[in-house]
């Protein structure tokens, strides 16, 4: 069921919303979070049928935020809410509010998104594109416990990466950190195998890929030791090879889909390591709402350090032999006084 409201309020999307529930019989909310997601008209279709699909797993009220741009000055002062709402079969395994603010409304997405909201239940933020610097200093990310971004769509990726983590705080996260979940699992899995000791270690993947730099800032930040990135042509992250004494642990992953995993002493392997959809990302990250600590080291790290963890301590130039000052010529001995006859 759709509903469409036009110059509309807070007061008047809740009792439709409650209306529409008993017009198909479900007047229960079984809803266990709110999303709220903030967008644009370009990808807010993208963005629903990934929550959609993700809220099969995680029923919730979904709440998009659109803001619509205003052309002429007299536009931009006139304040206006559309809503467009969802029940039933259009809304996956919840409800879904789109609203659209038009002219000043923009400057106080909160005060029509905080009535909306699930009471009792936690609240999510998520900017699929377009996130604030300070994502908890924002008016709406403020209403979140858990703030997803995804650095991935940004302009610049590895700025980016310094601009998360100059202005992290507790519940911030990324679906570029989501992305290699896999990947730090079945690496961990592999040294919980051996008790082999770590010395370097190499991230191979395509250029301005904020995966790669989150993973290497990982191994770099939990292993303490020098690690590598170096570029191959994709899809995403493509290898690691972690060098040990006893030989070499590596995860490639050549077409996407599946890899091989092979360690010292043991017959290679065959892992899937499938690239996942934006819905699986999201749905990972909706089933933990406290700070992702491991999350906040690898980010604060800092891909400078990486870089220069990677790169080798130059030897210190040695001095010239003509350049060494000679060494003192030691005095001559006075000759002995001969005695006077008398």
């Amino acid at each position: 069921m759709k509903i469409d409201l036009t110059e509309t309020n807070s007061s008047k999307i809740n009792a439709a919303m409650v209306q529409a529930r008993r017009d198909i019989g479900t007047p229960a909310i079984g809803m266990v979070l709110t999303l709220v997601i903030v967008t644009d008209e370009e990808n807010a279709y993208d963005a629903l049928k990934s929550a959609n699909d993700a809220s099969h797993e995680h029923p919730s009220r979904i709440v998009v935020v659109i803001k619509r741009a205003s052309r002429s000055p007299r536009s931009r002062r006139d304040a206006r809410l559309d809503a467009e709402i969802r029940v039933g079969a259009d809304s996956g395994s919840g409800e879904t509010v789109v609203l659209r603010l038009h002219g000043e409304l923009v400057d106080h997405a909160q005060s029509v998104v905080l009535p909306l909201l699930l009471p009792d239940a936690p609240v999510v933020v998520w900017w699929p594109d377009g996130a604030p610097a300070d994502l908890a200093g924002d008016p709406l990310g403020a209403l979140g416990q858990r703030r997803i971004t995804d650095t991935y769509s940004c302009e610049d990726p590895i700025r980016a990466l310094g601009g998360r983590a100059g202005a992290y705080a507790p519940g911030d996260t990324d679906l570029s950190w989501t992305r290699i979940t896999p990947w730090r699992s079945m690496l961990a899995a592999a040294l919980d195998q051996q008790a082999l000791s770590v010395v370097s270690a190499t991230v191979e993947g395509e250029d301005e890929n904020p995966s790669c730099e989150l993973l290497a800032m990982w191994l770099a930040d939990r292993l303490q030791v020098p690690v590598r990135r170096t570029l191959s042509s994709g899809p995403g992250l493509t290898a690691v090879r972690l060098a040990t004494k006893d030989g070499d642990i590596v995860l490639d992953r050549a077409d996407g889909a599946l890899a091989t995993l092979c360690m010292p002493g043991q017959p290679d392997r065959a892992v899937a390591l499938k690239r996942r959809d934006t819905a699986e990302l999201l749905a990972e990250e909706l089933r933990r709402l406290d700070p992702d600590n491991t999350y906040e080291a690898s980010l604060k790290f800092g891909v400078a350090r990486l870089e220069a963890s990677a790169t080798p301590a130059e030897p210190e130039p040695a001095v010239a032999p003509a350049e060494q000052a000679p060494e003192p010529t030691p005095a001559p001995a006075p000759k002995p006084k001969r005695a006077k006859a008398k």
